[in-house]
């Protein structure tokens, strides 16, 4: 056994990335069976795997950077860059759905009945479910940083309790969502209204889900005391994602459900 002579971590060979890749091609093969041929053997199959490859990946993670020491200072600078990134790659996914929703809207075509909405389709009131949302998700913004500064200062109850109703806030966003879609009189097929309109709220739907089990990751880390006052960069990337998500529905709300309707 030579010493590690320099801060770094060179991560040991893993499977993981495989199996998730494998994961990854079969949850779309599946997709894809599932919408042409209404089989959803190879979809439940890739989901599986998925399940399994998240549990085991993290369970390495967790290892690496709580018990294992491996997470030093210039490793978790590394890691804040690297979240900084796909946060940023994250903003363009969604520049390109406002684009479509701007470039429709703004400059309604014939096909449309040269109006926006389009001629036939009834919108939702903005100032119903959409502003309930908007209330639920800002609130949650407001108890994930309230957990923060509580894990700053030591206070590991509070920081439970703030995680515990962030978390229940994004479930009852996604409830709340899947009612809205389940009323509204429009589908995705209903001209570009209604593949903007799904495409680019369904998106932040599924970001608000993945934001939901990262904070749940975080609240069971918390319970089983991973995380210190100065060492706990996977609460602070799970925060930073949970902001983005709330920015990104104040901009979805002010454009899709109140300006474009």
């Amino acid at each position: 056994m030579t010493h590690q002579a320099h801060p770094f971590h060179m991560v040991d060979p893993s499977p993981w990335p495989l199996t998730g890749a494998i994961a990854a091609l079969l949850l779309t093969s599946g997709l894809a069976a599932w919408f042409h041929f209404n089989n959803t053997n190879l979809m439940y199959l890739g989901f599986i795997i998925m399940l399994l490859t998240m549990q085991q990946w993290w369970r390495d993670i967790v290892r690496e950077g709580t018990y294992q020491g491996h997470h030093t200072m210039p490793v978790q600078k590394g890691l804040r860059y690297g979240m900084i990134l796909f946060i940023t790659s994250e903003v363009l996914f969604f520049a390109g759905f406002f684009w479509a929703f701007y470039h429709s809207s703004l400059a309604p075509t014939p096909e449309l009945g040269g109006q926006w909405p389009p001629t036939g389709v009834n919108p939702l009131n903005a100032f119903e479910v959409p502003l309930l949302n908007t209330a639920v998700l800002l609130a949650s913004g407001v108890t994930v940083t309230w957990a923060h500064h509580a894990l700053m200062e030591g206070k590991r109850t509070d920081t439970i309790q703030a995680l515990s109703l962030t978390i229940l806030l994004g479930i009852y966003f996604t409830i709340l969502q899947a009612s809205e879609y389940h009323e509204t009189s429009f589908t995705i097929s209903d001209s570009v209204y209604g593949a903007t309109f799904f495409v680019a709220t369904g998106f932040h739907g599924l970001h608000v889900i993945i934001g939901s089990t990262f904070l749940m990751i975080c609240l069971i880390r918390q319970s089983l005391f991973h995380f210190t006052t100065n060492h706990h960069f996977g609460f602070e990337a799970a925060a930073w994602y949970w902001h983005f998500v709330d920015v990104v529905w104040l901009f979805l709300y002010v454009s899709i459900y109140w300006w474009g309707s």
